[in-house]
């Protein structure tokens, strides 16, 4: 052994007491007759002071981030130190050895609040991940990841591991492919999820499935979207029904994001709000209630306006309480991101002072009449601003309301602090309108084409299929969509005709689906489960504002990994061992 005790750990108790230590030097302090070292582990700092002349010397070759350990004897510190937990010792060392020396420039200081080139970090991540704030994230990512496992084994869950090299299938993101050697022109698939996997587990007769599961999709990352791969806590339950998922959902998350933050946290039952009602109100599927502004449609109320802006236009409305002290500035910095970052013609906006008058913006259209029924039909107050959102389409007016509602609770600090705000996202459309690889207008699902229609095949047979509604639904907490799930299609006959009319024939489910398809044949039970993200999950938890802040060894935001190097090329031999041939780009 190197050490007898972790760094971080030692106190009064062990004063006098010999002791082997071994870590990082972090900080090399030289007063001339005595040098001072902290030394670093992962459990904390211990003083170490250098009295011996010898001894100094081979202090003074040190570099921080050496690697060392140390021989002494543990004594009471003089000077206490109250902000460390090993702050009423120090250790005198009577041996020193260089266990792993480090190079005298670094390519950036390790713990400091000085901000670094993300790039830098990355290409250097080993060294990062020696930064406290970051290495406590992926200790935190640890206990998240067994709190998990332990809520889950509690509730029954068996945990089952599912195939890496999987089949091809559309699950909302391009595959990644791994070519087969043995198989000569044909591919493998990393699973974008094990979702045809869990739902064949059910056919097995497994009770309840969960595995933290490895999901692979090529889709452009974000700050809260990891590019290529990303972890979910994935299960599946048989003989259930959409409450029974949100039921495990309502104990597990609380129960996890209760233990690691001292946050408040929403208990369940979450709120549910159908996917039709949170874009109206919110302008978007994963609305973050923590912000308290709400959009309002009015459209009605400027049905004989004179604004030409106005004019055959849906138009949506932000009332914002004690909006009327921002001055001009601040009704023009939001114009700006509403024309600069959300793709708006403008941004209409007015305020009704305390006197009652309409000021401001476009208070020349304000009519009488509209003022009075803005405030008792929409509880205008007085000394609100009204922002106003209008557009031909009614996808583009509630997206850029929501964009706006968002930026607004950020600039007027209206975000509540401190706490995690969940809600269930329903009733999801069953369709979208989509375009076919040549731009023509086409039908396709619009979140999990292995979800059950509301009404089931008379459904399918009779409604407008943008009519259609599916028991799929989303977990949202402060902003972020944190899981998805769905009621399975578990008939035959229904996943026939569901798939039919997003433009597939039999033959292609047959084809693509061919596990699935088979499986159902031979007595499937009801079934439906969720896949709350990991990632996403420790990013909230931590309260970090990048996802890559939570991950070992991340990728960039172009998707590479700065460490390993990859992608990369590889040999001519191995593009022949898999019967490829690279065809280059003139």
């Amino acid at each position: 052994m190197y050490r007898t005790h972790n760094l971080g750990e030692l106190n009064k108790t062990n004063i006098e007491e010999d002791v082997e230590l071994a870590g990082w030097v972090q900080k090399i302090r030289n007063l001339g007759g005595m040098i001072f070292l902290d030394l670093r582990d992962e459990f904390g700092i211990t003083q170490i002071v250098i009295n011996d002349e010898e001894l100094q010397k081979q202090a003074k070759e040190l570099t921080t981030e050496s690697c060392i350990g140390i021989k002494g004897k543990v004594v009471e510190r003089a000077s206490k130190n109250p902000k460390m937990p090993t702050g009423e010792i120090e250790v005198v060392a009577n041996t020193i050895e260089v266990l792993g020396k480090c190079k005298t420039v670094l390519p950036f200081e390790i713990n400091t609040d000085q901000e670094v080139r993300e790039d830098l970090r990355l290409e250097y991540r080993f060294l990062d991940l020696r930064n406290e704030k970051l290495h406590n994230n992926i200790l935190l990512r640890a206990k998240i990841l067994k709190a998990l496992r332990d809520n889950m084994d509690e509730l029954g869950f068996t945990e089952i591991q599912t195939p890496i090299l999987a089949n091809s299938s559309p699950e909302g993101a391009r595959d990644y492919l791994v070519p087969s050697r043995i198989h000569s022109g044909e591919f493998y698939a990393l699973p974008q999820a094990p979702q045809q996997f869990k739902q064949l587990l059910m056919v097995s007769g497994f009770n309840k499935y969960f595995q933290i599961a490895p999901c692979f999709r090529d889709e452009d990352p974000r700050a809260d979207r990891a590019p290529g791969e990303f972890y979910q806590l994935d299960f599946e339950m048989s003989f259930a029904t959409q409450e029974d998922v949100f039921k495990v959902i309502e104990t597990v998350i609380p129960n996890v994001f209760t233990k690691f933050t001292n946050w408040e946290v929403d208990k369940g039952p979450f709120i549910k709000i159908p996917y039709k009602e949170a874009m109206e109100k919110y302008g978007i599927d994963k609305p973050d209630l923590r912000n308290p502004l709400i959009i309002q449609d009015i459209t009605e109320l400027f049905k004989n306006t004179e604004f030409n802006a106005f004019k055959g236009k849906i138009i949506k409305a932000i009332i914002v309480p004690n909006g009327a002290e921002q001055g001009r500035k601040f009704f023009d910095n939001m114009t700006e991101f509403a024309v600069q970052e959300c793709e708006a013609k403008g941004l209409a906006w007015t305020k009704l002072e305390q006197t009652g008058e309409v000021t401001g913006g476009i208070a020349k259209f304000i009519t009488e009449e509209i003022r009075d029924r803005l405030e008792k039909e929409y509880n205008l107050e007085r000394g609100s601003s009204i922002f106003f959102i209008a557009d031909e389409k009614l996808e583009k007016t509630q997206k850029i309301a929501g964009l706006v509602r968002i930026e607004l609770g950020k600039r007027l600090d209206l975000i509540e602090k401190n706490v995690y705000k969940f809600c269930f996202i329903v009733d999801f459309p069953m369709y979208e309108m989509a375009e076919d690889d040549e731009g023509n207008p086409k039908i396709d699902f619009c979140h999990n084409p292995f979800s059950m229609p509301q009404g089931g095949l008379e459904t399918l047979r009779t409604k407008n299929p943008l009519d259609i509604l599916a028991y799929q639904y989303d977990l949202v907490c402060n902003g972020y969509e944190m899981a998805s799930g769905a009621v399975r299609n578990h008939n035959p006959e229904i996943m026939i005709k569901a798939f039919e009319i997003a433009g597939y024939s039999e033959e292609d489910v047959k084809t693509r689906f061919g596990a699935l398809y088979n499986a159902f044949q031979y007595g499937t039970p009801p079934h439906a489960g969720a896949a709350p993200g990991v990632d996403r999950m420790v990013m909230l938890i931590s309260d970090s504002q990048n996802i890559r802040e939570v991950i070992a060894f991340p990728k960039n935001k172009k998707a590479r990994d700065l460490l390993m190097n990859s992608p990369s090329k590889v040999t001519e031999q191995q593009l022949k061992d898999v019967h490829i041939k690279i065809i280059s780009e003139n």
